[in-house]
């Protein structure tokens, strides 16, 4: 296979993906196609506000669900933008030597991505999914904060998944 050909390696070498830790993930459409939700002008307060579509409705709930079924792996902010989600996972699997976690973040994603496949009736998703590990209080704070402000980088053309 070709130095071309190959596909770089998206999840950090040597690290147990199952560890307890909260997790910034960012899923984006197949072609970055705009199929999840519009982003429309500020409410009262000069917010940007998002718009569901019928996909982005089934990315959300799918989400909320999830969070149902997995006791140990929880999303505890998210955004569902036009052709993206992000959003903060964290994990507690219980003391260390405990029984083995079941749970990891690639079998979250890779779990909510089957399921609202399924339900939309077709593939969305691109392959793999963006991670960032969360390392300390500021760290989860800045990308709490990246969720909440991205609809408005969004309307300014400044979110860097924005394609026109």
């Amino acid at each position: 296979m070709s130095e071309d050909n190959k596909r770089k390696a998206m999840r950090l070498r040597n690290y147990d993906y199952s560890s307890n830790g909260a997790y910034f993930i960012t899923v984006c459409v197949k072609d970055m196609k705009r199929v999840l939700s519009d982003v429309v002008g500020a409410d009262d307060l000069g917010s940007p506000q998002i718009r569901l579509t019928k996909y982005g409705r089934i990315v959300e709930n799918n989400i909320l669900k999830m969070n149902g079924i997995y006791s140990n792996v929880n999303v505890d902010t998210y955004v569902v933008m036009p052709n993206h989600i992000h959003f903060i996972l964290s994990v507690t699997n219980g003391a260390p030597g405990s029984s083995p976690p079941t749970n990891t973040v690639s079998k979250f994603v890779t779990a909510l991505k089957k399921f609202t496949n399924k339900e939309i009736g077709k593939k969305i998703w691109q392959r793999g999914f963006y991670d960032h590990i969360i390392r300390n209080d500021e760290d989860y704070n800045v990308r709490s904060r990246y969720i909440e402000e991205n609809p408005a980088k969004w309307l300014l053309m400044k979110d860097e998944y924005y394609i026109n």
